[in-house]
């Protein structure tokens, strides 16, 4: 079968990729020429674990194609994949402007019977506007159907994600259109993935309930984590019993500094403004926007508390990807942390093994650095904010050794509290009431309570010691 993937970015790449190891025959199209001439010279623009294999795997077996012709791939194509990005505006709506433009030049080349597949992440309602596009723009009536068949890649495991599956959405009252999605799908059916058939609709809100369900449970956590910090409780020993309820489960339920990249944010601020056009007040949406807007900037707040100040202070970044195993930064908690890093007036010295390039074209104002040793020398702080394995693994002796204070914020719970404290590092984590303050002094224990109890306690050290002094 042959198919045309319009966009070439992380879902349209994947896709197609993917699609050409079902063994399809499979196009896929730019508007970039820059981006098809590094893919046609056997380059990836961007980082996914095995993509590249997989690219070069299919592009010898000549089932793989880049191309920038459009009307020449939708021309002899049965299904055409509709991948290109779809922004937020500055209200969290939807920028549908590339999704029209290609429903455009689809109903331009359409020349007989197509099935227009939805890979794009789009509101409730799309399908219909997409075809009222294509009809348009037909030269002369012909047949075509719209299924909405969403992704649900995580970038970073992206690959397996589309070959292994949760569960493969098609939306559309067209049996014929369905029997065609589903023999593309049909190297599913050995793994016995779930496939769901609905109408357009449900398989459009399908995607942004799944993705504001996971943002939901992220900030969850991280409210918990907080207020853990706040009465001395551990959120992570609060995570585990939680998730062991049957109920409920483990997944995403891991504090840190909020989440970012190209899918949760911008779909959890589409449902709600989805929700604002049809007049209903989604108050959950809007809590889950504010709560993750807070939780990046808490980061430079606790770092705040525990100098006093960091005007003047080197601070190291280690990691800008929004998490591993990717180098996008979009909505990366990092971008928060730096810019409220310069307003605070700090010296900020970053490294990431993957995302710097990408870091490079969007930061300015810092120092990069060639590796997370170089971005923490003579530093009084370093923030793990990308629980990269190599962060995991450094060797923490030369670590301490090259900074000019062993302080070291871990956002991600990557490192071992007690470890650290064997070693003399001061530790700030997020969630961990009970390591406040590693190799903590006698100050650092007392500092939280109220003042009659610390003149009572002070009053009975002093008391005991004068007693040993006595004895001896």
């Amino acid at each position: 079968m042959n198919i045309c993937v319009v966009g070439t970015g992380y879902v349209g790449l994947v896709a197609g990729t993917g699609l050409a190891d079902f063994g399809m025959n499979v196009t896929c199209v730019d508007n970039d020429p820059e981006k098809i001439e590094i893919l046609n010279n056997g380059g990836v623009p961007i980082y996914e674990i095995g993509l590249a294999e997989l690219i070069q795997r299919n592009v010898r077996q000549n089932r793989l194609h880049f191309t920038t012709d459009l009307a020449s791939a939708v021309e002899k194509s049965l299904v055409i994949y509709v991948a290109v990005g779809t922004p937020s505006r500055p209200d969290g709506s939807v920028n549908l402007e590339y999704f029209d433009k290609v429903g455009v030049e689809i109903g331009k080349a359409m020349k007989d019977y197509k099935v227009i597949a939805i890979k794009s992440t789009v509101p409730v309602g799309s399908a219909k506007r997409l075809r009222q596009i294509v009809e348009e723009n037909q030269s002369e009536p012909v047949e075509f159907d719209i299924v909405s068949n969403p992704e649900f890649l995580r970038e970073g495991a992206a690959v397996q994600d589309f070959t292994h599956p949760d569960r493969v959405i098609l939306g559309s009252d067209s049996k014929r259109a369905l029997a065609i999605m589903k023999d593309i799908y049909r190297p599913l059916y050995l793994l016995e993935t779930p496939i769901i058939t609905t109408n357009n609709e449900t398989a459009e809100m399908i995607k942004y309930a799944s993705n504001t369900m996971l943002a939901l449970r992220i900030s969850f956590i991280n409210e918990i984590a907080n207020l853990c910090d706040e009465v001395g409780a551990d959120v992570y020993d609060v995570a585990r019993a939680v998730g062991m309820d049957k109920r409920i489960g483990p997944k995403f339920l891991h504090p840190g500094p909020g989440f970012g990249g190209s899918c949760l944010p911008k779909d959890v601020k589409a449902l709600n403004a989805l929700a604002n056009e049809n007049s209903y007040e989604f108050k959950l949406t809007r809590a889950v926007i504010d709560a993750n807007e807070r939780q990046k900037n808490l980061i430079v707040e606790k770092a705040e508390k525990f100098f006093g100040t960091l005007a003047g202070k080197k601070v190291a970044l280690l990691g800008m990807a929004f998490k591993q195993n990717t180098d996008d930064i979009r909505e990366a908690p990092s971008l928060s942390v730096i810019r409220d890093l310069k307003r605070a007036g700090a010296v900020i010295n970053v490294f990431d093994p993957i995302a710097l390039d990408s870091a490079k074209r969007e930061v300015d104002g810092v120092n990069f650095c060639e590796d997370a040793f170089s971005a923490c020398r003579d530093a009084h702080l370093a923030i793990v904010i990308t629980e990269w394995n190599e962060f995991r693994n450094l060797n923490l002796s030369k670590l301490k050794n090259v900074m000019a204070q062993a302080n070291i914020f871990d956002t991600r719970d990557i490192y071992n509290p007690e470890r650290l404290r064997e070693m003399g590092f001061s530790y700030l984590t997020i969630g961990r009431g009970s390591y406040r303050h590693i190799a903590p002094s006698f100050n650092d224990i007392t500092f939280a309570l109220p003042e009659r109890i610390k003149r009572r306690i002070n009053f009975e050290v002093t008391d005991i010691s004068n007693h040993v002094g006595a004895n001896n």
